[in-house]
């Protein structure tokens, strides 16, 4: 019974510890989201895809060889007609004999090769799967880029959260300290009981703040495990602080609007463009191909194809062209689509670009304001805890109402909310820039 409570101790204690991945980093989630997330994984899938394409493509102008085979029973006979001239010239006009021809079982095995030698479609065909591949690599790194964000935005927030978790629960314990003493100024008459209510008032304003606080945490780590893929039962504590958030947070962006990825997405799409024109004038080009055909043939009376009788042998090969002549005009039109669809993709990438640029000017003005709104916050929240402190302490020697307390405590509070939406916008801010640089990737 003994060996049994500590073999139970040990699973329980197994269980308990297999989805606790002790402190995590920022760069740990970055990580730990690239390896496991199923968006990145299924971008990966596409890639392989893409390059399999390309080996089919390739595969096109390759030698083909087959081996095809028959067996056929006549239950019966094909019947012969051949006018009866034939065996006598005496017949009468018109007579005919009919006579059963052939051998009741045929068999026939084949080797077929053929190979292209020449298709103007094929060679574009080539040019558009490496560029096929090239579009999946982009997309590939576009899904990478995508969970990346998320992973960052929602280290943020949970980053933000848990701080601010640790602010209401350092303001409840120090209200809570207040509402301590100030229960024997009560029994003692040295202040009256609506007086002592005010300062319960607002003990239970912190409470109800720290509740909100942690609610808000839960939330956070759980939209950060999601974003990671992690699972939502697991349990970890964030290692990068604050401090260092705020620090690459007001670190400068290098990069341009060239490196985005969507920028690299569209070019591509432009090169694709430019091989369906190929495409569409390889159309009006001839093809060539050869074929070589080695074929045996077995006739029997009975089902006896495995004795020593005879199989009789056919060989041949050739050369087959094909001359496009006329497709009333179809072959043209789809030209001419071609050609609009690439200028309407190069219409659409200066128009990005544009886009894009425009982005970078609001992106910076964005960080910008956040910046100095938080610097500004970083103030605010210093000045108000002091005033509440100082409050608290003016109170005790009955210089101020309880009430002014409260209304102390409203600021700190409020002033804390503030800081936190101040907060969470520079970090936005940063990676919405770094996103446009395409910044984002762990190197």
């Amino acid at each position: 019974m003994k060996h049994l409570f500590y073999i139970l101790t040990i699973i329980g204690s197994v269980l308990s510890t297999q989805n606790s991945y002790g402190q995590m980093s920022l760069l740990d989630a970055k990580e730990y989201a690239l390896e496991h997330h199923y968006n990145i994984v299924n971008a990966d899938l596409e890639y392989d895809k893409a390059i399999h394409k390309k080996k089919e493509y390739l595969s096109a102008g390759m030698p083909e060889a087959y081996i095809s085979g028959g067996f056929n029973q006549f239950l019966n006979l094909p019947v012969q007609v051949i006018d009866a001239s034939f065996f006598n010239p005496q017949s009468p006009e018109g007579q005919v004999i009919a006579f059963r021809a052939g051998t009741e079982f045929n068999s026939s095995a084949s080797l077929n090769v053929n190979q292209l030698l020449f298709d103007g479609s094929y060679f574009v065909g080539l040019e558009a799967s490496k560029l096929l591949i090239e579009l999946q690599s982009i997309q590939k790194n576009r899904s990478r880029e995508e969970v990346l964000f998320g992973v960052i935005e929602a280290y943020h927030i949970a980053s933000v959260a848990t701080e601010n978790n640790l602010f209401a629960d350092s303001v409840l314990q120090l209200t809570l300290q207040v509402e301590e003493k100030q229960k024997g100024f009560l029994e003692l008459g040295l202040m009256t009981q609506e007086e002592f209510d005010q300062i319960h008032y607002a003990v239970l304003r912190t409470m109800n703040n720290k509740e909100n606080a942690e609610l808000q945490l839960q939330n956070a780590m759980a939209l950060l495990k999601y974003s990671m893929n992690c699972p939502l039962d697991s349990t970890f504590s964030l290692s990068t602080s604050i401090d260092e958030l705020s620090l690459s947070a007001f670190s400068p962006s290098l990069g341009t609007v060239n490196d985005n990825s969507t920028l690299k997405l569209l070019k591509n799409q432009i090169k694709l463009s430019a091989c369906d024109i190929k495409n569409n004038k390889a159309g009006f080009l001839p093809s060539l191909s050869a074929y070589f055909q080695q074929g045996y043939n077995a006739y029997r009376t009975e089902f006896d194809f495995f004795s020593n009788k005879p199989w009789y042998s056919q060989t041949s090969w050739g050369i087959q062209m094909t001359v496009p002549v006329f497709s009333s005009g179809k072959g043209k039109s789809t030209l001419k689509q071609a050609q609009i669809k690439f200028m309407q993709d190069e219409n659409t990438l200066k128009t990005t670009e544009n886009g894009l640029k425009l982005q970078e000017i609001q992106f910076k003005n964005e960080l910008k304001t956040a910046q100095r709104q938080k610097d500004l916050q970083d103030q605010n929240i210093i000045l108000t805890e002091k005033i509440y402190k100082n409050a608290i302490l003016k109170q005790k020697a009955g210089k101020i109402s309880n009430t002014e307390v409260t209304q102390k405590l409203n600021q700190l509070i409020m002033t804390q909310a503030e800081y936190t939406a101040t907060l969470i916008n520079v970090f936005k801010s940063k990676i919405k820039l770094d996103k446009l640089y395409n910044k984002l990737y762990i190197k």
